[in-house]
């Protein structure tokens, strides 16, 4: 028995906004998806100059690099991802994780490619945790290198007051950006239009800069300083970071917003101020250790350090947001231990605050700042994020291009080559930087794609282990029927990730306490790898007979699970199950690894994973808590489990 449940579905951007609409949603994308490409200018030509790379600023070098960033932006943000990768939406979701389950929708056989597609997509999202620790570390750090400019004297002031600004933004998540959310478009705004004209100023003294637009100097560039030019390639990178929030953000505000807003305002304004810092350059070369703040006259340095600091907080909270995100979706797909997942919007959908990431963030960006201490120094860790999730999106999408679209090799295979070449380069020239700060993100990403691993392969162990001492549902009403235990008034809910059999904590519930309610529920929530569930096939409900119901809700890896909403349509169906007279039933596993690794129907798990699965259960977040249960409503049944 089947029945409908319509709970209040989250508000859908839709697909061809027009007039006052679309004008407000570019608005908006601009200060969420465009803050950290939208920063890049402050530090992008400055890095491909460091002395390190022994590139001095003549004015065959200056036309080279412009070129080789022009290109990048309209190779790899323009063409790649606005073209290509945004086609590629999970029912109007994007991000890594959303493509990689619109890829094992397709490949739901457990194969090694599937096994490797898994770990590639994974690894990409893990990558994109340490991109998170970086680009507010490195925004606010370029932004603050501004007084520089103005006078030596500041150089002390800019890691202190760095760190001052990046602890404030990250304790100021707990409320949420609702409220300051609203300038973040107009801020935004403001900074691509300043940036733009400080460029146009400088590019009319020398519009000779504008010969650059020739992809011709750029081969040129790289032809002719052979392993210098392509080592520079890891700088020439850090002018397309932000391009995966193209992305990941399509499903706040739709692909045309997002396409609007970068050709009509964010491609011309980096590109009239990358050619207006090369212009500087080429009249004054000295002016390479930071041509973005020369561009401005000394007058308006102070309003444009507090205009760059502006764009740096709005950058770094959008990586932020980011990770929150990311982390849901990982909770909700079966990566990543239940965490406390707070809405800080009652209106927009998608604004969460995650402390226990975000405290993991902050940690892990002031060490990043008090490690490195310059934005220079910084430039060397920040491409290898970038470059390796550049990599693997290039890699998924040209798989969902052949199993999902069926597109025939010759029309895949070109797009794969381009791009794994483009790529490729920018990822082997970041890795030269490997010992020179580039093993942060990857460190990071290495240490976190195992825990996901090992958190999601361990689930499949417990499941396993779940099944084997389970007891068939049959077997057990059919007892239940030749010696029935006393009834008592009320309804019981027993959660269970198992949609089949008897819940332990069931068993464990009737062997302690000789009694059962009068209504009992069998209660499991899923997810699905799409962002969301049609209200219409939310809920299921089966009666069992003896006052026994299965209820299994499902849910996209978007959407967070609502336990009173079940209950509620529980009623619907005639279900006795008031708030005062129900109470919860939760298992809490005490696990024990036993020495030696796990090895049963194809899975296996080494010890130390084993071990590692054991400390993240144990400090996982409660059932309790993670689904709003009434604390004074549950009871918590303990149970060991060797495994």
């Amino acid at each position: 028995m089947t029945s409908e449940y319509r709970p209040p579905e989250r508000h859908h951007v839709e697909a061809h906004p027009t007039g006052k609409r679309l004008a407000i949603l570019t608005l908006t994308a601009l200060g969420v998806v465009y803050g950290d490409i939208g920063t890049s200018p402050l530090y992008a030509l400055r890095e491909c100059f460091k002395p390190e790379y022994g590139l001095a600023p003549t004015p065959e070098n200056v036309y080279g690099i412009l070129s080789l960033i022009l290109w990048s932006l309209i190779l790899v943000v323009s063409v790649k991802y606005i073209v290509f990768i945004m086609r590629a939406d999970n029912r109007g979701e994007g991000g890594i994780l959303a493509m990689l389950a619109m890829l094992l929708q397709q490949m739901t056989e457990k194969t090694w490619r599937r096994a490797a597609l898994v770990a590639l997509g994974l690894f990409g999202a893990a990558l994109l945790y340490g991109d998170g620790m970086i680009t507010p570390a490195m925004s606010v750090l370029s932004a603050m290198e501004g007084l520089i400019v103005v006078s030596d004297n500041f150089a002390p002031l800019v890691v202190p007051l760095s760190v001052v600004i990046l602890v404030v933004l990250f304790l100021a998540q707990r409320v949420g950006t609702a409220g300051v959310g609203v300038i973040f478009g107009p801020v935004t705004f403001l900074w691509f239009t300043t940036i733009a004209v400080l460029g146009v100023l400088e590019v009319l003294r020398e519009p000779q800069i504008l010969f650059a637009v020739n992809p011709g100097y750029a081969a040129r560039f790289v032809f002719t300083h052979g392993t210098a030019g392509f080592i520079v390639l890891g700088a020439v990178v850090l002018a397309v970071t932000g391009a995966e929030a193209l992305y990941a953000d399509m499903g706040h505000f739709g692909k045309r917003p997002i396409r609007l807003a970068w050709f009509g305002l964010v491609l011309p304004a980096l590109v009239l101020n990358y050619f207006g810092q090369g212009a500087l350059v080429l009249r004054d070369p000295a002016a390479a250790a930071n041509p973005f703040f020369l561009l401005a006259p000394r007058f308006m340095l102070y309003p444009l350090i507090a205009l760059a600091t502006a764009a740096a907080i709005i950058a770094s909270q959008a990586m932020i947001s980011g990770a929150f995100s990311l982390t849901q979706q990982c909770i909700q797909l079966g990566y990543s231990p239940r965490m406390t997942i707070t809405h800080t919007s009652a209106k927009e959908f998608g604004q969460i605050y995650i402390p226990e990431v975000n405290n993991a963030l902050m940690v892990g960006c002031l060490l990043i700042v008090f490690g490195f201490r310059d934005s220079t120094s910084l430039g060397a860790a920040y491409g290898i994020a970038v470059t390796g999730t550049f990599v693997i999106t290039t890699t998924i999408f040209t798989v969902i291009t052949i199993t999902r679209w069926q597109w025939p090799l010759w029309r895949a295979l070109p797009f794969f080559l381009v791009f794994l070449l483009i790529d490729g380069a920018f990822l082997g020239a970041s890795l030269l930087k490997l010992l020179h700060g580039g093993w942060v993100p990857l460190a990071v990403a290495i240490a976190l794609f195992t825990m996901m691993t090992s958190w999601k392969r361990g689930r499949e162990i417990l499941r396993e282990r779940l099944v084997d001492i389970a007891l068939p549902l049959d077997t057990f009403l059919e007892d239940i029927n030749r010696k029935p235990p006393t009834r008592v008034t009320g309804t019981a809910v027993f959660m269970t990730s198992e949609s089949a059999g008897v819940p332990v904590v069931l068993l464990h519930h009737l062997k302690h306490n000789k009694v059962l309610h009068d209504t009992v529920i069998l209660l499991s929530i899923t997810t699905d790898e799409v962002p969301e569930v049609p209200r219409a096939e939310r809920v299921r409900i089966e009666a069992l007979g003896q006052g026994f119901f299965r209820v299994v809700a499902r849910y996209g890896f978007m959407e967070s699970a609502d336990v009173k909403e079940v209950l509620q349509r529980c009623r619907d169906f005639g279900i006795a199950a008031r708030p005062l007279e129900t109470s919860y039933y939760l298992g809490r596993e005490q696990l024990i690894p036993r020495p030696g690794p796990w090895k049963k129907d194809g899975l296996s798990m080494s010890y130390a994973r084993k071990k590692l699965f054991a400390v993240m259960s144990r400090n996982a977040r409660s059932a309790t808590e993670y689904f709003q249960l009434p604390p004074n409503r549950v009871v918590e049944l303990g149970t060991q489990m060797e495994f």
